[in-house]
């Protein structure tokens, strides 16, 4: 498919950012039933930490700010691994950090499966993991699309969607298109906005589902998704790797 090769399009770009918000959909929907949690959304999180604050709840706070924390570090991760596959020339630069989100969605599955022994214990370990992935899939897309896609949270979203919504309706007296105040609604954006919450949308309801049918197990074909779009060019970063190792040895 290529969606994670280094030479990137529009057109791939958009094709990636609507799987992953697809993905984001998923795992924030099976997140919530699992742990109780919303875990792409840092504003709901960083609102909670001040009311907790103000009504005295220390420990929540402390819980709400480790959680904004872990979403910080995904981003934070990914931007490090892009820059450091960027300046080695690697065709995974993007792939690296899909293929870590991948292998930790197979991790969530393997936490949630002991939240009933020690719930104390796994249900904060895993709402700050899945913040943790939340924030490298963020970061992702926004570094390959130049900030222009965003997929974990949608108010930006709805916000850009409403604009162009607003354009479209608006009634122009004239039709010359060149009048300093005509206005003209950007249909391609509408378009991706449009398509980018419809995808974030079908993975909140495929994950809810999913994960009230098979639990925790729902992550894996997610995960085995994933790692099948981030493969190809790491496999041929292994290759050049193995290739350059070949010729040292001679």
């Amino acid at each position: 498919m290529g969606l994670t090769r280094k030479r990137r399009t529009r057109r791939k770009n958009r094709q990636l950012g609507g799987l992953l918000a697809w993905v984001a959909g998923a795992v924030n929907a099976g997140g919530f039933l699992a742990v109780g949690r919303y875990t792409s959304h840092m504003t709901g999180i960083v609102s909670a930490v001040a009311d907790d604050f103000v009504l005295g709840h220390l420990t929540l706070v402390i819980a709400g700010l480790a959680f904004v924390g872990a979403f910080l570090a995904g981003v934070i991760t990914t931007t490090v691994q892009i820059n450091w596959a960027r300046r080695r020339k690697l065709h995974g630069e993007f792939a690296l950090s899909l293929m870590l989100e991948a292998v930790l969605l197979l991790l969530f599955g393997l936490l949630g499966g002991n939240l009933n022994v020690l719930v104390e214990v796994f249900v904060p370990t895993t709402v700050l993991l899945l913040c943790f992935i939340m924030g490298l899939q963020n970061a992702i897309i926004t570094k390959i699309s130049s900030a222009e896609i965003r997929t974990t949270h949608v108010t930006g979203l709805v916000t850009d969607l409403g604009i162009e919504l607003g354009r479209l309706l608006y009634w122009n007296r004239t039709h010359a298109a060149n009048l300093e105040h005509f206005v003209r609604a950007d249909r391609d954006k509408l378009q991706v906005h449009a398509t980018i919450l419809l995808l974030f949308f079908g993975g909140g309801l495929m994950g809810a589902l999913a994960f009230k049918t098979l639990g925790f197990f729902s992550t894996v074909p997610i995960a085995l998704l994933l790692m099948a779009v981030a493969a190809p060019p790491l496999l041929l970063d292994l290759r050049a790797y193995r290739a350059r190792l070949g010729r040292y040895a001679a």
